[in-house]
């Protein structure tokens, strides 16, 4: 019998058999992973330098901006070079810091989106209020309360976790370093141990998901009572992009880490991870820009002035 002691490096899931969906998968991770880093960067770059966009929601944006990016380059990068160069190891160190690094981000940026439901609350549903309750230091006391509470969530899951004995093998049924894989090698029988900390981030998302669920349920009503449409239209295009972000994040993350073994397939379970791991990273900016003319109109200006310069 092994412990995690014993193990030097565990091997990843094979995305394919054959030398050229190894390749077809690279090239699909690397054109995402492409797409994430510039509408991500686009989106930092415009609110950081749009004097005119440095109000609470931007500013929450750009921090959702730059959980993303660690997000994908967290997880992505390891798969891409697996599949170009047809290997499968990732070092027990390197899978402690992937697991780290990722929930980290993961708690983050649901942290984040769960300031920003409140954002658009005040806004629509206090609107007298909101340079009061939302001031510079309000949103940086909030900013960085989502920051340490990635990195203490991610610190204790990853003690937990790796502190684990496993005795079933070293091979993840994932193309990156997941808890819910590296749990099923555990031969500790205390399920409070090996689930406990885990259960104890499902709570605290619960409860994140609960108060979004509120707080649209307000957000709505307020809107409805809008009397122009041209109101209602700018609200919900402001709430939209929000909550249909909320929504894959929480029930791809939600199912893919409570979901029971009886229900866990490495298909199913590639193909949870991709969405709620991959997808969001890249098709977030896509959202809030497409959505946001004030955002749109500053990323075509910073395009236009790098061009102009070139």
């Amino acid at each position: 019998m092994s412990n995690s002691s014993s193990i030097s490096h565990f091997l990843l899931l094979p995305l394919a058999d054959t030398r050229q969906l190894q390749l077809l998968h690279f090239c699909l991770f690397l054109g995402i992973s492409l797409a994430a880093l510039l509408g991500n960067g686009l989106i930092i770059s415009a609110v950081a330098c749009g004097h005119h966009l440095h109000t609470p929601m931007f500013f929450f944006l750009l921090n959702l901006a730059l959980t993303d990016l660690g997000s994908i380059c967290t997880t992505v990068p390891k798969a891409m070079h697996n599949s170009l160069w047809d290997t499968r190891d990732i070092s027990y160190t390197g899978c402690a810091a992937q697991v780290f690094l990722f929930v980290s981000c993961a708690t983050t940026e649901f942290s984040l989106l769960t300031i920003m439901c409140y954002d658009r609350f005040i806004s629509i549903c206090k609107p007298l209020h909101y340079g009061t309750l939302l001031d510079s230091r309000a949103c940086a006391h909030m900013a960085a309360a989502a920051w340490a509470s990635g990195f203490l969530n991610a610190l204790l899951q990853t003690a937990n976790t790796f502190s684990l004995s496993l005795c079933h093998g070293n091979a993840l049924g994932q193309f990156f370093c997941e808890i819910p894989q590296i749990l099923k090698l555990s031969c500790s029988k205390s399920y409070l141990r090996e689930f406990g900390p885990l259960m104890g981030s499902a709570f605290l998302f619960f409860g994140c998901f609960v108060f979004n669920v509120f707080s649209y349920v307000q957000i709505l009503r307020a809107v409805l009572r809008i009397p122009s449409e041209q109101g209602r239209h700018k609200a919900f295009s402001t709430c939209l992009p929000h909550l249909a972000v909320v929504s894959l994040f929480i029930s791809t993350g939600t199912f893919s880490y409570l979901k029971s073994p009886s229900m866990s397939s490495p298909s199913l379970d590639l193909a949870l991870s991709v969405l709620y791991s991959v997808v969001p990273p890249a098709l977030n900016p896509l959202i809030y820009s497409l959505r946001n003319q004030e955002l749109k109109a500053a990323v075509w200006r910073l395009m236009t002035e790098c061009f102009q310069e070139h």
